[in-house]
């Protein structure tokens, strides 16, 4: 009898159990909720708010904007002191004068560049000796008058002064100096090791410079600079060799000057986290003067990538999520990685596929119902 009662209980539990979803269900009227799909009914007003996006895929070209420093470039960059203590006796050089490699910017006189010379003429003149004395011995010793024990000592001292006019000669060349072109007590002309432009002119006829005096003049080669970005170690990723960079200036704000990306620096800085990405640019107008600070857009090379509409991306807590369609009224809440924005629409990592249909507008009225 108790059997009896208890199955009765639990059959009248059942029904009213169904009759609440029933109930509920129609009051609403307007979807059924199945996990994370949501079915909308025939009649449903949310069919009319709702707007559908086919996903494609697109060639997609990451920007990121940075500021960054002109700089010249090494190799096109000179820095002209006195390589020695002396005077400046004359200049040939103006400020804004293009100039050669090998051009004449000053010429500076010194006992210490006249004793070079001096030890130089002198260690010459004592190798063409020696040069004599044993072509002398050999000819001795091939006629056989000449004594083997000469002819080696000939040959060791013609060594020797060898050594000493090759040591003699370098320590010339140290000075940018072409030993056979010299004139014994003539003064130094310091010439330019690049060619370019004076960009800096301190020369003063009759001054007179220590040895580790600051430059004189400079030489700089401007037509292309070097720009020095940085890029945080979040975006590091995103940034190539030759990929393209934009730039532009505060003097020129209608004015985009291309660069390219030619170098990304190995090391992180540690107080900023960002790592310096050097920039080459075309300046032929020399619009970009070195410490001047510029804005610059990178622009990744162009990649197949997923873009929604931003509407059709919701979020909840850390969550971003799109609803997919997967059946006549039926849509699918499913997760996404983005990495970004552009022009209105959201950059897709992960999550959907080309030819998937989402929901472009609307898809707040579908969160409702989850």
């Amino acid at each position: 009898m108790k059997l009896q009662s208890f199955t009765l209980i639990a059959l009248v539990l059942f029904i009213c159990s169904c009759d609440k979803n029933t109930s509920s269900e129609e009051a609403n009227g307007n979807y059924i909720v199945r996990g994370d799909t949501v079915i909308l009914t025939e009649n449903s007003n949310i069919k009319s708010r709702i707007q559908l996006y086919t996903v494609e895929t697109e060639q997609y070209r990451l920007e990121l904007a940075s500021v960054g420093t002109v700089r010249a470039i090494p190799n096109n960059y000179a820095e002209i002191a006195p390589p020695f203590a002396g005077r400046v006796l004359k200049s040939y050089v103006r400020l804004g004068q293009r100039v050669e490699q090998g051009s004449p910017i000053f010429d500076i006189s010194s006992p210490a560049f006249f004793t070079a010379e001096k030890e130089y003429f002198d260690a010459k003149q004592e190798f063409r000796l020696a040069e004599l004395n044993l072509k002398r011995q050999q000819d001795l010793l091939k006629n056989g008058v000449g004594v083997q024990r000469e002819l080696e000592a000939a040959e060791t001292e013609y060594e020797i002064k060898k050594t000493t006019l090759e040591n003699a000669s370098v320590a010339l060349k140290i000075f940018n100096v072409e030993p056979e072109k010299l004139s014994l007590g003539r003064p130094l002309t310091v010439v330019s090791p690049i060619k370019g432009e004076i960009v800096d002119n301190k020369i003063v006829i009759g001054q007179y410079l220590k040895e580790d005096s600051e430059p004189i003049a400079i030489v700089a080669e401007l037509t292309k600079v070097w720009i020095v970005g940085q890029v945080k170690e979040k975006d590091i990723r995103f940034i190539h060799e030759l990929d393209e960079v934009e730039v532009k200036i505060a003097a020129f704000p209608d004015r985009v000057i291309k660069g390219k990306v030619y170098h990304v620096n190995e090391m992180i800085d540690e107080e900023t986290r960002s790592v310096q990405v050097l920039i080459e640019c075309d300046n032929k107008e020399r619009d970009l003067k070195p410490g001047m600070y510029v804005n610059v857009r990178f622009i990744d090379t162009p990649a197949p990538t997923i873009l929604v509409p931003s509407q059709a991306v919701l979020q909840m807590n850390d969550n971003q999520f799109v609803f997919v369609q997967v059946g006549k009224d039926r849509y699918q809440k499913r997760k996404i990685e983005t990495e970004g924005t552009s022009n209105g629409k959201v950059v897709t990592k992960s999550g959907l596929k080309s030819g998937e249909v989402i929901v472009s507008e609307g898809g707040i009225y579908l969160l409702e119902a989850k």
